[in-house]
């Protein structure tokens, strides 16, 4: 898909992997819809980055603040025609320890913002696209979620964000096969260890000690490299039902 001119909508696209792509797909001439709930950081970059950039305040756990949100980007720019999800939260708790068990509630509320949040807003979303006119290359949309490396190796007390975000690389190849004869694909790309807010309150040192665990690069990742892929995995028509590693080849340790 050409991205000059299509719409797209980011979730989470104020700030981290959602802003560093809503920059980019506004660098290749892309009409961007950010969802986010920080109206300061969502109003700040339509007054910094222009007219072809609106914010729309959205809690991706209620459905009709999505739907909403999409009815408003076919009302403002004419059609929907990208989907890239990045809203999320990362809370860490064992399963037990000699204090209590895990807050069920906690793992609740991590389910319901990573995994159901996110099929929700593709499932109103595909359903939008469906009614698009295919595009040059028989395309009708493409979506991309967010998972993360810890959906494969989660460490200790990630036990609710990997479920989160395992169920988002499952989900993958289920709804290219379901939005296939729609001409829409869906692909995931799984972040390693990225410099974004979530690692925020880190202290730099220990940030240090992170990277090393990556083979190469050893460092944090940036969060253009994970633009890069989502405008790759746009512009490429044979990428379909696809979960995207971008780790330097790390492979989480237990701590």
């Amino acid at each position: 898909m050409i991205i000059q001119n299509k719409t797209a909508i980011v979730s989470g696209g104020a700030s981290g992997l959602g802003e560093a792509t809503t920059r980019r797909l506004l660098s290749l001439g892309a009409k961007v819809v950010v969802l986010d709930t920080n109206s300061d950081k969502g109003n700040d970059l339509v007054e910094e980055l222009g007219a072809n950039l609106a914010f729309y305040k959205t809690d991706i756990t209620r459905t009709e603040e999505i739907q909403a949100a999409i009815d408003f980007a076919v009302y403002k720019f004419g059609r929907l025609d990208i989907v890239v999800n990045c809203a999320g939260i990362a809370r860490g708790m064992k399963t037990a320890s000699k204090k209590a068990p895990h807050d069920i509630d906690l793992f609740k509320l991590t389910i319901n913002v990573n995994l159901v949040g996110t099929f929700d807003v593709c499932r109103l979303a595909a359903f939008k696209m469906i009614s698009n006119e295919p595009c040059e290359t028989g395309e009708r949309g493409v979506i991309i979620n967010t998972a993360s490396a810890a959906a494969f190796e989660g460490q200790i007390g990630q036990v609710a964000y990997a479920a989160s975000k395992a169920g988002i690389a499952g989900t993958t190849i289920c709804m290219a096969r379901d939005l296939s004869t729609e001409g829409i694909r869906v692909c995931t790309i799984a972040p390693g260890l990225f410099d974004t807010p979530m690692m925020s309150n880190l202290p730099d040192s220990v940030k240090v000690e992170l990277a090393k665990n990556v083979p190469f690069p050893s460092r944090l990742g940036n969060p253009k490299e994970y633009a890069m892929l989502a405008q790759h995995v746009i512009e490429n028509p044979m990428l379909n039902g696809e979960t995207i590693r971008l780790d330097g080849a790390l492979r989480m340790t237990p701590r």
